[in-house]
């Protein structure tokens, strides 16, 4: 209980520091909110009404503070692009890019789990999976993306090329997820031609992941194989499969779930690039969208989500490191 709360101060700490960085680049960024809002052909009275309603008229400090109280009632400023509040405008994107982010880092684990178990028990083709894994993640994200839908879209014809669905009439509702929303509807076909759209991105995104989670995994199976208690194992009779499920990878849990939380929390920033070449609906999509308009509030909102996941998401793989090993918390 005393380790979770230290880690919760420490994850609040951070968060606080996030809020301070990213109102100062506000501040020190060069872009005119004002102009951005009101137009950049508005007159000197319309630029000035337009700085008295985003607070921009304000001293520093009561602006920052106002900033801090907005973010704590879930304001996260209006957009310059949408004029809509872009907490608004995250939420309904927000569930597309998890959707996503979700069936990456499944398969990202499902990939590097298989690595590492074939590499450790040293079984027929593990060789072969190696050199594939390693091979797409040596590539950047986006050549192999445009590979992907290339050879799988324009050649073969097996995937479609990007977007989330190919339905007019999908369902949107109840949670904003589409596999789950497709089943509540009782639309399997929807749910099809979902899981085919997400395919290509999905893959192409978790391969790096896969690749390091499977490296540690690796190591970690390697070295308790190694150890004593694995010989004892042995030596009573258990066949190296048993040793390896029983003994080796209770032991390796913990740096392999310290590199998941890694991974999951920079598969939103990641997915960036993914969403982009895939056409995909998500938070990449409206921060490509927002950068090229100048949307400071936009720009922000998502970089303040993505730090609150990323953070949330390492205190949370700390916590279970604790669960898994209690050693950890005399540390």
């Amino acid at each position: 209980m005393t380790f979770a709360l230290r880690r919760v101060a420490a994850m609040l700490g951070v968060l606080l520091a996030l809020t301070v960085a990213l109102f100062t680049l506000q501040q020190v960024s060069g872009t005119d909110p004002a102009k951005a809002y009101a137009g950049a052909n508005a007159s000197q009275a319309a630029l000035d009404a337009a700085r008295a309603r985003l607070g921009l008229d304000q001293p520093l400090v009561p602006r920052y503070l106002h900033y801090l109280s907005g973010l704590l009632h879930g304001d996260l400023q209006n957009s310059l692009r949408t004029r809509t509040p872009v907490a608004s405008d995250l939420a309904a994107v927000l569930p597309a890019s998890l959707e996503l982010a979700g069936c990456v880092l499944i398969l990202a684990v499902l990939l590097g789990a298989a690595f590492a178990y074939v590499s450790a028990i040293g079984a027929r083709g593990a060789g072969i999976l190696r050199a594939v894994l390693f091979s797409g993640a040596a590539a950047p994200t986006f050549l192999l993306g445009m590979v992907a839908v290339l050879v799988f879209y324009g050649r073969l014809g097996w995937l479609p090329a990007g977007g989330r669905t190919s339905y007019r009439d999908a369902p949107t509702g109840p949670t904003g997820f589409l596999l789950v929303d497709s089943l509540l509807a009782g639309r399997p076909e929807v749910f099809g031609d979902a899981v085919t759209h997400l395919a290509l991105p999905a893959l192409c995104a978790a391969i790096s992941p896969a690749v390091a989670i499977g490296r540690v995994l690796v190591d970690g199976l390697t070295a308790n194989l190694a150890a004593d208690h694995a010989r004892t194992a042995r030596s009573a009779g258990l066949t190296e499969r048993a040793v390896l499920l029983r003994h080796a990878v209770r032991n390796s849990l913990g740096p392999t779930l310290s590199m998941i939380g890694i991974q999951a929390g920079a598969l939103l920033a990641g997915l960036v690039v993914v969403e982009k070449i895939f056409d995909w609906p998500g938070v990449g999509s409206y921060l490509d969208a927002s950068v090229a308009a100048a949307d400071l509030p936009g720009i922000t909102g998502v970089a303040l989500l993505l730090g609150v996941v990323y953070v949330v998401l390492n205190t949370v793989v700390d916590v279970l490191q604790v669960l898994a090993d209690r050693r950890l918390a005399l540390t």
